[in-house]
């Protein structure tokens, strides 16, 4: 495939667009926050300034909120983003519009805490280093990143969309001056995968 990220992610748009006020037919859209979200919010600290990449229709960017955290949620598609706006008037959350791949110099580097699920699996792996290089500039010096994914056995094939992940290429993070945490394999038999990856990074200082 040619490193077309816009050809690669305009289903995004196609789906939500289609489907606009009808979440049963976007499988991710579960109209709650995510569970593994849920858990870190318990047990950790968040860090002011949270950001959630590919936030689809904006659960987990209300419940960082109203954790008390300062929240940007960010997704590719403009009607995600405007059914968000309209779901969630009044509750503070700044929802934009933003491509992953051209990230506004003021994104860089300005954010404690990063919330990414299930989004860098939804694009095909000619891109997988990339999206993951920039997910990770996101972070300031210290910041974290919980990441779930679902997961695959190295050389196993999978036809996507999803495609999902082989644990070398979630550990990337690792390479993005970015330590490891946390990092644990949940099983979840589903249509996509046999089990999940959960996983937390923390920016180095330099």
């Amino acid at each position: 495939m040619r490193d077309d990220h816009k050809a690669a992610s305009a289903w995004f748009e196609e789906l939500y667009k289609e489907n606009y006020n009808k979440n049963e037919n976007i499988p991710w859209a579960k109209m709650q926050p995510n569970e593994h979200l849920l858990e870190y919010i318990k047990n950790n600290l968040l860090g002011k300034r949270c950001l959630v990449v590919g936030c689809g229709l904006g659960d987990d960017a209300i419940t960082l909120s109203e954790a008390g955290a300062d929240v940007t949620a960010i997704d590719i598609s403009h009607s995600a983003i405007k059914w968000c706006k309209e779901r969630f008037d009044g509750y503070g959350v700044n929802f934009i519009v933003q491509d992953i791949f051209e990230l506004p110099p003021e994104m860089i580097g300005a954010y404690d805490f990063v919330f990414e699920s299930l989004t860098i699996q939804s694009l095909p792996l000619v891109f997988r280093n990339k999206i993951i290089t920039a997910i990770s500039s996101l972070l300031s010096p210290d910041g974290k990143i919980l990441i779930v994914a679902h997961g695959k056995k190295e050389g196993e094939k999978k036809e996507g969309p999803p495609w999902p992940l082989e644990i070398n290429e979630l550990k990337l993070f690792g390479t993005k001056g970015l330590n490891e945490l946390e990092f644990s394999i949940m099983e979840e038999m589903s249509n996509i995968s046999a089990y999940k990856f959960k996983a937390v990074y923390q920016k180095e200082r330099s």
